[in-house]
């Protein structure tokens, strides 16, 4: 009997884990989250959903406080950036106004001069590929999680689709297994319907062991007699023949003998050397044994016609199924008409696992929550479109920066030459400058509103991912979860209407991820006694009563009369087959005169070589076959012996023994059936694996789709954030390398430098230009140059310098 294998359902695929190009960027979000929150899940949350504590408690504050410490350090650092840096940008722009911090056009010509510039440029350069990578990594996060929200709808639409198709496929495959019923119940009918060559054949199949082997034998005896009884009728005819030739031969041998000695006689002393002494016949062919009484014995055994007997007695064996079912005719009728009953019996095995009639349930709440969550699709997705705006936006506003302190590098870096004085750079050098310094003014305007933004994320995306999606990937929410208490049905099997079990949502979790059938799952062996329900017993009890109504007789069967016993018998009495060839052999070998007649003997030969040839044939044969027919006669006599004995004693045993055997099997088919059932149930119907599925696919939604990318997206805006503060600091500092000065600073005279200083210090700070009274300008514009002119208000000065001196 062959029963179909479950065929599993097919599921649809399961949303996976988007972070292709952006593993790194995860990697360093989720480090920087570590360090911020390195405590472990805390336990003051379950303390306060079961009420145990008050959340106006100052012990929960003080938890609260605790556990969240590095977030508060956090807050503190956001906090102080957004309230100091539009201070700072108003103390500095100030500060400019009244010509310091930089505002003053005049920069202090050294040797160290064009080093600094360039290791101002570099880090500048530096700062703002920073912030460009990180603006990259915020646009593409910004759009990761547009895409994400829009894949979102179908990842969850297809995981609460699998778990529809798996609520769906319960009852199926329940339906399935009641349905391979059929399977055992029409291998019992059509048995019982063949009853006649299933039980007669199991009758035939015991008592055929031993026939069968009386029946070679005695196909073998009748085989050897047959050589036997023809090799005698020659051994009969040949040995009468040659006898008779013996004696003609032996008459004209004398005969022959007395003419010779009278032509001796009479041919004188010339052939007195001649004699005719031994001219006689030496073979004797009376040694022949006779074979005439075993032909007799061996004849009568063939007249018995042993061979029809044998032919009958398997005939009987034979038509021993088709009297078996004529006998149990009406007990398989019967039979047949309770299977009907079986396969209802079967069919009540549904209503035994109450968990069925709770997935209609669980099928409808869940469709409520997809329908529920399709409404809220457009309107989230309206706002996703609102924010990837405002992201777009805020990745613009560091954008615009970073062009400007681009463009101020490039313009800077081109339009600079060293030789000229910082009073006479050009248009495009000092345009590079402006850049920096507008890239300075937008920092100062947006970094706070940046950093505003990047907290108010952080707090939201940062503790999710603490206190959810950690958690979650480390099993420690699934534990927070199944704490007892904790809601109002902590069981899971109490909700399925299951009592008694101490099935969690961890092990829940853990089976399923192996695809375990639902029964080991959910330990419903506890609750429900799958071995009574299968109690084959319970199905079979009124077929089992019927075939054990069947009552078969079958007649003995002989496969040797009385008569033919008592011949095989004869065969064997005082050596009745022990016939002695071995004098006739050496007769038949040895030449037929003593004397060497050449003529003579070619005449005897031939007309002795037919005949001894015949005989020597047959006793050789005989010599084989006699001694054979001796063993095969003794062996089918004690088969015989006790193939009677059996049939007079054992065939009832045998009968009833086959009738077991026979309902055994028959009732096996159902037995087998509920093996097939009871490991069906509990390793192959409903494998959970898209239960597990859906606690995965919830956990890629949440924290791969949305969390993960949200969290990028402040983290890569906080790091643009915090290093505008350099970028800020470089460039005020770049710039001033960079913008058309309104007064040089070199002087070939230390006193007249400081001079010149002091009068510069004391200058009003007015926008008109200033020209120091002691002022020198390179003639060839280089820093190690030593020549100098003096310009037009240096000269009265140095009037009355030389007056003076």
């Amino acid at each position: 009997m062959t029963l179909r294998n479950l065929t599993q359902p097919e599921y649809l695929p399961q949303p996976t884990d988007p972070r292709d190009g952006l593993q790194g960027l995860f990697a360093v979000m989720h480090s920087f989250l570590g360090s911020v929150q390195s405590n472990p899940f805390p336990d003051f949350l379950s303390r306060l959903i079961k009420r145990e504590i008050s959340y106006t408690s100052p012990d929960f504050y003080k938890q609260v406080l605790v556990y969240q410490a590095g977030f508060l350090v956090c807050i503190i650092i956001g906090i102080l950036f957004i309230i100091l840096m539009p201070l700072v940008g108003l103390c500095f722009c100030c500060c400019r106004c009244c010509g310091n911090c930089g505002g003053r056009m005049y920069q202090k010509q050294e040797k160290s001069t064009g080093c600094r510039r360039r290791a101002f440029f570099a880090s500048v350069l530096v700062v703002t590929i920073i912030l460009l990578a990180g603006d990259i990594c915020a646009y593409v996060s910004n759009n990761r999680l547009s895409q994400n929200v829009d894949k979102s709808f179908s990842a969850f639409n297809n995981t609460m689709d699998n778990l529809h198709i798996f609520l769906h496929s319960i009852p199926q495959e329940v339906d399935f297994i009641i349905d391979s019923s059929s399977v055992p119940i029409q291998e019992t009918n059509a048995s019982l319907l063949d009853i006649g060559k299933g039980l007669g054949g199991k009758i035939v199949n015991q008592l055929r062991g031993r026939a069968d082997s009386l029946l070679n034998t005695a196909e073998q005896l009748l085989k050897v007699i047959g050589i036997a009884e023809q090799e005698l009728q020659n051994v009969n005819k040949s040995a009468s023949r040659l006898q008779k030739l013996q004696e003609e031969l032996a008459a004209n041998l004398t005969t022959l003998s007395d003419d010779i000695n009278k032509t001796l006689h009479s041919c004188g002393d010339s052939c007195k050397d001649v004699s005719v002494e031994g001219l006689a016949v030496v073979t004797n062919f009376s040694m022949v044994p006779d074979v005439q009484h075993p032909l007799e014995l061996i004849t009568n055994v063939t007249r018995l016609n042993l061979s029809a007997t044998l032919v009958e007695a398997n005939d009987t064996l034979n038509k021993i199924p088709e009297k078996v079912s004529e006998q149990a005719k009406d007990v398989a009728s019967e039979g047949q008409a309770q299977l009907d009953g079986i396969k209802e019996k079967i069919a009540t095995f549904r209503s035994s696992l109450p968990i069925l009639d709770t997935l209609g349930n669980v099928s409808e709440f869940l469709g409520d929550i997809t329908k529920k969550a399709g409404t809220y699709e457009p309107d989230i997705k309206t706002y996703d479109g609102y924010r990837r705006i405002v992201g777009i936006c805020l990745c613009c506003l560091v954008l615009l920066i970073i062009v400007l302190n681009a463009l101020g590098l490039l313009c800077g870096a081109l339009g600079l030459d060293t030789r000229t004085p910082p009073t006479k750079r050009g248009c495009l050098s000092n345009s590079g400058g402006d850049f920096l310094m507008a890239s300075v003014g937008f920092s100062f305007i947006f970094a706070w509103l940046l950093m505003l933004l990047v907290l108010l994320t952080f707090l939201v995306g940062g503790n999710i991912y603490t206190l959810v999606c950690r958690p979650w990937a480390t099993g420690h929410l699934l534990k927070f979860l199944e704490t007892p208490g904790l809601f109002t049905e902590s069981n899971l099997l109490s909700s399925l209407g299951m009592k008694d079990s101490n099935v969690t949502l961890t092990s829940l979790y853990e089976g399923c991820r192996n695809n375990d059938a639902l029964w080991n799952t959910l330990h419903l062996g506890e609750t429900v006694a799958l071995d009574d329900i299968l109690n084959i017993s319970k199905y079979t009890q009124d077929i089992d009563s019927t075939l054990n109504k069947l009552n078969i007789s079958v007649n003995s069967t002989e496969f040797l009369t009385d008569n033919q016993m008592r011949s095989l018998r004869d065969l064997n009495i005082n050596g009745s087959l022990n016939l002695n060839f071995t004098g006739a052999l050496q007769q038949i070998n040895q030449n037929m005169t003593q004397k060497d007649l050449s003529a003579l003997a070619e005449q005897l030969d031939k007309l002795a070589d037919k005949n001894t040839q015949n005989l020597n044939s047959s006793i050789w044969q005989l010599n084989t076959s006699l001694p054979q027919i001796q063993e095969l006669v003794n062996s089918i006599l004690t088969q015989g012996e006790a193939f009677k004995t059996f049939m007079t004693e054992h065939l009832n045993k045998v009968v009833k023994n086959a009738t077991f055997n026979f309902v055994h099997d028959v009732l096996g088919y159902f037995e087998m059936y509920l093996d097939w059932v009871k490991n069906t149930i509990t390793g192959e119907v409903a494998r959970c694996g898209p239960v597990a599925g859906t606690f995965d696919a919830a956990d890629t939604i949440v924290c791969s789709y949305i969390v993960d990318v949200w969290n990028a997206f402040w983290f890569s805006l906080g790091w643009c954030t915090i290093f505008l503060l350099p970028s800020v600091i470089l460039a005020v500092r770049l710039a001033k390398f960079y913008r058309r000065m309104r007064m040089d600073d070199v002087y070939e005279y230390p006193e007249l430098e400081n001079e010149a200083t002091k009068s510069i210090q004391n200058a009003p700070a007015r926008n008109e230009e200033v020209v120091a009274p002691f002022q020198l300008i390179y003639l060839s514009g280089t820093e190690d140059d030593n020549e100098f002119y003096t310009t037009p208000g240096l000269l009265f000065p140095m009037w009355i310098m030389s007056v003076s001196i």
